[in-house]
């Protein structure tokens, strides 16, 4: 479900610093209502950085930041949550010692706990998380806390989610399973930025995509026009 409207998320010509290190060199991105565009990037590119800083966990020395038409960039994380980012950390950080479906409700604390359509709506995603709904999220298969994670996410009723290495720690049968799921999320309206290594899978399911190297930019395009690049064939794909 590829939208071509306004951005909805827009890095502006953005420098990030950690004290004299200069890590996001002028990066600009977009990503409009409806998209699936993933950020990829090998260990140091930046990747992390980019999500802090349009989470506002990091504030850019330089460019701007703008969400839903507004500048967001000296505003603080917890806004930029309320307006409608929600974000599934790198791996899942789930809270362990609580059920799933308290893990859920945590995510719905913006919205008033959630209504019964929120709930309908993650259980119809994942069938699997109202069987388990009583059980602790700590007990539950990597794949299963990615399914946890996600749908945590989705109860704050997101506009844009933010995905970090969504494939991080999981079985390949279970990446596969994972990005489904991504896509299904996207497929129901959601714009979704996957911040990614693994850039077969994510492209595979995006609709455009962004290549970065040590701070810089340095492939940007539709996702089936990279998936064919081959300097990101070589350096990404082992090709």
């Amino acid at each position: 479900m590829s939208a071509n409207g306004a951005p909805l998320l827009e890095l502006d010509a953005v420098d990030t610093f950690y004290g004299p290190i200069h890590i996001l060199q002028g990066l600009s991105l977009v990503v409009r209502a409806g998209e699936l565009v993933c950020l990829l990037g090998g260990n140091a590119s930046g990747k992390s950085t980019t999500l802090k800083t349009v989470l506002g966990i990091v504030r850019p020395r330089s460019g701007a930041v703008r969400f839903d038409g507004e500048d967001v960039t000296g505003r603080p994380t917890s806004y930029r949550i309320a307006k409608g980012m929600a974000i599934v950390p790198e791996n899942r950080r789930l809270f362990g010692p609580m059920t799933v479906l308290e893990n859920l409700q945590m995510g719905a604390y913006l919205t008033g706990g959630g209504t019964k359509e929120d709930y309908d709506r993650v259980y119809t995603l994942f069938p699997l998380l109202h069987e388990r709904r009583h059980q602790l999220a700590g007990t539950l298969s990597g794949g299963e806390q990615q399914m946890v994670a996600m749908a945590r996410a989705l109860m704050s009723r997101p506009k844009l989610m933010l995905m970090d290495e969504p494939s991080m720690g999981l079985a390949p049968i279970l990446v596969e399973r994972s990005f489904e799921i991504i896509q299904q999320v996207h497929e129901a309206g959601v714009a979704v930025l996957v911040v990614e290594q693994n850039a077969n899978v994510s492209l595979s399911i995006a609709d455009r995509g962004y290549v970065l190297s040590t701070g810089r930019l340095v492939l940007e395009g539709k996702a089936a026009d990279l998936l064919q690049d081959e300097n990101l064939r070589k350096a990404y794909l082992g090709r």
